[in-house]
């Protein structure tokens, strides 16, 4: 039977920088993911905030144009523009960024497993044995520690007996290449509850792709009639007749915000698996990074000493409070089901001080609440 130290369930981006982190502290790693490639079905639209930029080493060749332009359209078009004096956004280049994290991991040490599922796990001692479908053959591992970083509904999370997702928000996506780029860099925000109830559609534009996205409560909404129906809205913004359609994308987004209880002896979640996604904005990926950090530096401490007490520091309870506020957001626009409150909303929105608390959803540096210096400091 192979053994490890942690086996890291998920090659999303919480996975591959968890794995590369804990095979740096000198930990054996073993990563699995169900897919072949990690650059197969990448699910995020991959927008990178200011916040992520200045305070994490991305590789420059994944990073698109710098954004500083948003502009927001009510049910009716009626527009509100905002422009940031920062380098505020970049969209990603995700599955160039994957393969450069799998391949950092693995010079460090990590073993990659690909085509491999998680199935089930049970505690033997002070070990895991974890069943994995490799291929279609049923194979064991004897591990110290597992890392959930399987998505919003976390087959992992549930064997470890650790808390689960309740609400989320489901999202479908194209991206597109080759269409011409009129004015700056910028991410166009629609509300409107008949093509994304509770939340927004958006096209992102920064002169590489562009990607086209809806977003809303799953029983409220049908997402591929959704993206239709902004597609034909937004058709005389853009000339989707020169660009190439190169791929659809979709998936579950958590909004609950982070669970309760995310870690045990047997192991701890990551990334949409914890819900360590803004309640509010929906954007996982800054708090993806912050907490693989810390959950790889209570990983190894908790190896390390085997005190149950390394792990307090990766407590959800530790997190809710701080997104007291954006949860009660969240539910106020949920209730929003007709297209006359976002016509209000955005009218109030265009003045202040209305106007500066929408440019703090955008702008500031609110996400999830640990630091960069923080890290550090556990």
């Amino acid at each position: 039977m192979e053994e490890c130290d942690v086996l890291v369930v998920g090659a999303g981006l919480s996975g591959l920088q968890t794995a590369q982190l804990l095979a740096a502290a000198g930990q054996q790693v073993v990563l699995v993911d169900r897919k072949i490639s990690v650059e197969e079905k990448v699910h995020t639209t991959g927008i990178f905030v200011r916040r992520t930029l200045e305070d994490f080493d991305l590789p420059e060749d994944c990073l698109g144009p710098v954004i500083r332009h948003v502009h927001i359209y009510s049910p009716a078009g009626r527009r509100m523009t905002l422009v940031s004096s920062g380098e505020e956004f970049r969209i990603g280049t995700m599955a160039r960024l994957y393969s450069q994290l799998l391949e950092s991991g693995r010079q460090q040490g990590v073993a990659w497993r690909n085509g491999t599922s998680y199935v089930a796990s049970a505690p033997n001692g002070k070990r895991s044995i974890v069943q994995l479908d490799c291929k279609g053959h049923r194979e064991q591992l004897a591990t110290r520690f597992i890392i959930g970083a399987d998505g919003a509904v976390s087959r992992v999370g549930n064997d470890l007996g650790l808390s689960e997702n309740k609400e989320w928000i489901l999202g479908l996506e194209d991206v597109w290449e080759g269409i011409p780029l009129q004015g700056p860099p910028c991410v166009h925000c629609y509300v409107d509850p008949q093509i994304a109830p509770g939340y927004i559609a958006w096209v992102a534009h920064d002169g590489d792709d562009t990607h086209v996205g809806v977003g809303g409560y799953a029983e409220r909404y049908q997402p591929v009639q959704a993206l239709d129906e902004l597609m034909r809205r937004v058709r005389d913004q853009f000339d989707f007749d020169r660009g190439t359609m190169v791929e659809r994308r979709g998936g579950r987004i958590p909004v609950g915000g982070i669970l309760k209880r995310i870690a045990s002896p047997r192991g701890l979640l990551m990334g949409d698996a914890s819900g360590a996604v803004s309640p509010l904005t929906a954007g996982g990926l800054d708090p993806c990074l912050r907490l693989a950090a810390l959950g790889a530096q209570v990983t190894t401490n908790y190896l390390t000493t085997g005190d149950i007490a390394a792990l307090d520091p990766y407590a959800g309870n530790r997190f809710r409070k701080k997104f007291f506020r954006r949860v009660l957001m969240r539910r106020a626009i949920s209730a929003c089901r007709y297209r006359w409150m976002y016509e209000l909303g955005l009218l109030a929105a265009s003045c202040w001080p209305v106007k500066g608390m929408v440019q703090s959803i955008f702008f500031g540096r609110g996400s999830f609440p640990i630091e960069s210096a923080e890290l550090h400091q556990e």
